[in-house]
């Protein structure tokens, strides 16, 4: 009856530790995971800025202001990408 019990303290405890350390990673990525959206809102917020500023500066052409635009999203995206993973 004690070996069976025994057993049964020891199956029930490597859950709960599996079940702790799933819970930690998965904690670790979401805030991974929000880490990442956060930057991505920053960089399309900082992207409209730009194109704003090439428009109103008027130096260059709207495809070139767009160009500026596309290349901040993309670094962005690389920034948030290098977060996550």
């Amino acid at each position: 009856m004690a070996a069976c019990t025994r057993g049964l303290v020891a199956t029930f405890t490597a859950f709960l530790l599996a079940a702790s350390f799933g819970n930690a990673t998965a904690t670790e990525q979401a805030q991974q995971r929000r880490a990442g959206r956060d930057v991505r809102q920053e960089t399309r917020q900082g992207s409209r800025h730009t194109k704003q500023e090439c428009r109103a500066a008027n130096q260059t052409s709207n495809s070139q202001c767009r160009q500026d635009k596309r290349h901040t999203k993309q670094q962005g995206r690389q920034t948030a990408r290098d977060i996550k993973y």
